[in-house]
């Protein structure tokens, strides 16, 4: 006779904690923040630090860094990038003035 799904060696379903063996982050899901965690997470907004990083710093999921940035008003966005036609720009005048 066949098992039920949720018995079979192997399923996350039935389990207790974390589905991986060692995540990249402790689970804090639905802690409250500290005022040094938002300022932290404010510092390496500015430093143009990846959200997987930060993660890792924060110990915190992806997701919940994303929703708390936008809840601050902090932009994620890297502040280092060119807007799409500036480089089109640039190659067009160094073409004009040979």
């Amino acid at each position: 006779m066949a098992r039920t799904a949720w018995k079979r060696p192997g399923s996350p379903i039935g389990k207790k904690g974390a589905r991986k063996a060692n995540p990249s982050y402790k689970r804090r899901s639905r802690q409250p923040w500290s005022n040094a965690d938002v300022r932290m997470l404010r510092q390496l907004a500015k430093g143009n630090t990846p959200t997987g990083v930060m993660s890792i710093k924060l110990q915190r999921p992806i997701a919940a860094i994303r929703s708390k940035a936008h809840r601050e008003g902090i932009s994620l966005k890297p502040i280092n990038r060119s807007p799409y036609n500036r480089r089109a720009t640039k190659t067009r005048t160094a073409k004009r003035r040979r």
